[in-house]
């Protein structure tokens, strides 16, 4: 369903994570090989969020990113927001779901004030959403000047000789996986196939440029196929 644009590609997107919400987690530990959860701490320390500060995560899911945050400080003002509510009911019977805000959310559209946040995360958002760089303006917008911006996302396959495996992971054993850990092999054939058709590390770099913001820089993992970006906003007006 990668084909799928505008609206009907978002409404499509939203009732798919709330379909596959309950099996969500145990599928991005098999799909990663269990190497989704050194990603998110990177997020955390690239964000660099003061102690005792404020961090917003777009398209929080069942709230990883925040989780890990509020492991390393308990004292941190954590608020997840996405569309698929069903993913967020999930997060909110977690441990530490209660320190989590949690809020039903447009990225395209944050229900919050302009700079309100020392910094905004997200995590498999970008390839997702039908609007690229307005998802980076509304991160831009609600986060303080000086504030930092991290994405992680997944990346096309690097034209290398690890190339073909790495579609065959993409194509075939993904799919499989979702069919019998989730029950849904048209929500991961969908998921891989976004993977292919997304921006390479450089291309998103170029668009958070673009966004206003500045200092972009990325770090590849997982042999190329996962990215984290990291951006500042700039001290005064953007």
């Amino acid at each position: 369903m990668a084909h799928l644009q505008g609206r009907e590609r978002a409404a499509y997107v939203q009732a798919m994570f709330d379909r596959i919400a309950r099996r969500y987690d145990v599928m991005n530990r098999l799909m990663t090989f269990g190497r989704d959860q050194a990603w998110r701490r990177y997020v955390v320390k690239q964000a660099a969020v003061p102690t005792g500060g404020s961090l917003l995560d777009v398209a929080t899911g069942t709230g990883d990113i925040l989780f890990e945050a509020l492991k390393k400080d308990s004292t941190l003002t954590g608020v997840g927001a996405d569309f698929a509510a069903g993913m967020m009911r999930i997060g909110q019977r977690r441990r530490l779901g209660n320190r989590v805000t949690w809020s039903q959310a447009d990225a395209l559209s944050l229900p919050f004030a302009d700079s309100t946040f020392d910094a905004v995360t997200s995590g498999y958002l970008m390839r997702n959403v039908i609007d690229v760089p307005g998802a980076f303006k509304e991160q831009l917008r609600v986060v303080k000047p000086g504030g930092r911006i991290v994405c992680l996302d997944t990346s096309p396959p690097p034209r290398n000789l690890l190339r073909p495996f790495i579609l065959i992971h993409l194509r075939y054993i993904i799919p499989l996986l979702g069919r019998i850990v989730a029950g849904d092999n048209s929500a991961y054939t969908y998921l891989p196939e976004s993977t292919q058709a997304f921006k390479t590390p450089e291309e998103l770099a170029d668009l958070m440029r673009g966004a206003g913001l500045q200092d972009v820089r990325f770090q590849r993992f997982m042999f190329g196929t996962m990215a984290v970006h990291t951006g500042t906003r700039p001290e005064g007006n953007v």
